[in-house]
């Protein structure tokens, strides 16, 4: 296969995003079949049965997916933890789209059992990460160089999330709004295409059918036009309002040590639980639990009592805030769109009672609110519109959508400054501003180093036949940064100088002066140093002068190919 996509010349830019996004496109119908059997043959056959036993087995169904789940990302993998898309939007930007194939099998399973045992998150986010990371690791086996795989990963994002939804469009605007934060992005082409593959492999596995049926809507009137600024002002506040909860809790929770990482991911699951079992057994909603689709149609349909629509409303947000914050694998897109569409259907209801407005327009609200919340949150007023309308199939909705969104976005951003992925990129010490090359080449060199430095360093510590012997084993380095054992900087080593000492038996190793630099110089003055420098490797040191990365002048030049083909 190497090979032969090396030899297509031009079909390459074509076969590629087609395999791409095949790729995805299948594990996107093998994710969203698991997740629902899980779900349907464990949440859903519980509630059939008599109270005691509903309870029962909805809670060891919840507490053991949660604990198996969370075994995973604890012990296996840690960058398949929470919802996937800001992991994979930081490894776009830092790495070039090249993520680890353990990541693909751990978030699959992961999130699988996670979402399909219950708990209150989505499955969009997990599927742009399985998406792009299965794509990326597939570029791989196909020849592309490491520093070219964000192509693959944009592509299989894409086309994930296009399955997942049934919504290409709206797939290629989130990789462009989200992802990429270019719309007019050179690599629109591959992800357009990527997109397309991806929806129709799950539509030859699954239909076509729109994810929610809905009434059929005529043309909003005044009073509607009327009402959707407030509808999708009080949507956005929801949706600022979870966001601040949730990741509030989540930073609570990254600094809470005491108790190890698994248990608080069973503990959230268990507050779902909890939250999910009362209001089933007080109104016979299963919504909180899982996706919440059903109950979301039901709203979408002025199916649900305006007081009902609150209920669920509240306590999705609390049990989705709890379960996302203590660290459960899944997203925040399905629960955003369900605030969204509940929101909306306990305002519509309630105008209603006061107001002539008649079903269809109970919907038309309910939907707007969907697109207000998802706005608010993911920051992509374009992906909204779309989503929602592809999700429907009701083109006369979407005037509204756009003054909804619109709404949304301004007011989301005047409360909040950032989004919720930023904001969760931020908490983990990944500023994704700082990894983002700017758009001119001046801008690019004014930079911080710490846009293109490698801050997982390989150090040497002591010199002890051992210590020397595994690093030229396990590493093919030419020189190292040799620290003390406080982490400052000692100086360099060289491969030579090393397999030297091995051979001689004398591991008085000579180190030589090594030139440094701190994370915020800038690229232009560092690059004076890589070519002052004999070796081309600087020390990334923090003010202590420990060592927390090297840089080297292959990663410059690396860098500044990919600047100038962006």
């Amino acid at each position: 296969m190497k090979n032969f996509v090396h030899h297509t010349g031009g079909w390459q830019s074509v076969l590629r995003p087609l395999i791409f996004g095949a790729v995805a496109g299948l594990t996107a119908v093998a994710f969203q079949k698991s997740i629902h059997f899980l779900y349907e043959n464990g949440i859903v056959r519980f509630s059939k049965m008599s109270t005691p036993e509903f309870l029962l087995y909805s809670f060891l169904t919840l507490a053991g997916s949660a604990f198996l789940s969370g075994l995973l990302v604890t012990k296996f993998c840690s960058e398949a933890a929470g919802s996937g898309s800001p992991q994979l939007k930081f490894s776009f930007w830092k790495d070039f789209g090249v993520v680890r194939w353990r990541v693909v099998w751990t978030k699959f399973l992961g999130s699988v059992l996670s979402i399909g045992g219950g708990a209150s998150l989505g499955n969009e986010g997990p599927m742009v990460q399985i998406g792009g990371s299965a794509a990326s690791t597939v570029a791989g086996k196909l020849g592309v160089p490491a520093h070219m795989r964000r192509s693959a990963a944009a592509a299989g994002a894409a086309a994930g999330l296009a399955a997942i939804f049934n919504a290409p469009m709206a797939a290629v605007a989130f990789v462009l709004e989200e992802l990429v934060e270019n719309l007019n992005s050179r690599l629109i082409g591959s992800i357009l295409l990527a997109s397309v593959t991806g929806a129709l492999v799950a539509n030859f596995f699954m239909g076509d059918a729109a994810v929610f049926s809905i009434l059929a809507v005529d043309r909003p009137g005044w009073i509607i036009y009327a009402l959707t600024p407030i509808v999708a002002a009080i949507a956005a506040v929801t949706g600022v309002v979870f966001q601040r909860l949730a990741l509030g809790i989540r930073k609570r929770n990254k600094t809470f040590t005491r108790v190890p990482a698994l248990p608080r991911i069973v503990l959230g699951a268990v507050a779902v639980w909890v939250i999910g079992s009362i209001v089933f057994l007080t109104t016979g909603r299963l919504g909180v639990f899982f996706l919440g689709y059903d109950d979301l149609t039901a709203a979408l349909n002025a199916q649900l009592a305006w007081w009902v629509a609150g209920i669920l409303l509240a306590a999705k947000i609390l049990a989705t805030s709890l379960c996302y914050g203590f660290g459960g694998v899944g997203g925040i897109f399905a629960p955003a769109l369900f605030f969204g569409g509940t929101c909306g259907a306990a305002l519509a209801g309630i105008c209603a009672l006061f107001l002539p407005i008649e079903s269809p327009e109970i919907a038309t609200l309910a939907v707007v609110g969907m697109c207000a919340c998802f706005g608010s949150v993911v920051r992509a007023p374009v992906t909204g519109v779309l989503l929602v309308f592809e999700m429907t199939h009701n083109f006369s909705m979407v005037p509204a959508l756009m003054f909804g969104g619109i709404i949304s976005i301004a007011l989301s951003k005047w409360i909040s400054k950032n989004g919720f992925y930023d904001e969760v990129l931020a908490q983990d010490g990944n500023e994704i501003s700082k990894v983002i090359p700017p758009r001119d080449l001046g801008t690019w060199q004014a930079s911080p180093v710490a846009r293109i430095a490698n801050f997982s360093p390989v150090v040497l510590k002591d010199f002890s036949a051992a210590s020397v012997k595994n690093f030229l084993s396990q590493y093919t380095f030419s020189r190292v940064p040799a620290v003390d054992d406080g982490g400052k900087l000692r100086g360099l080593v060289t491969r030579g100088s090393l397999e030297a000492a091995l051979e001689s038996g004398d591991f008085d190793v000579p180190v030589e002066a090594m030139l440094h630099c701190s994370r915020e110089d800038a690229i232009c003055d560092v690059e004076k140093k890589l070519v002052d420098s004999r070796h081309g490797i600087v020390a990334v040191v923090d003010d202590a002068a420990r060592v927390v990365g090297v840089l080297t002048l292959h990663d410059v030049i690396r860098a500044e190919i990919v600047f100038a083909g962006r």
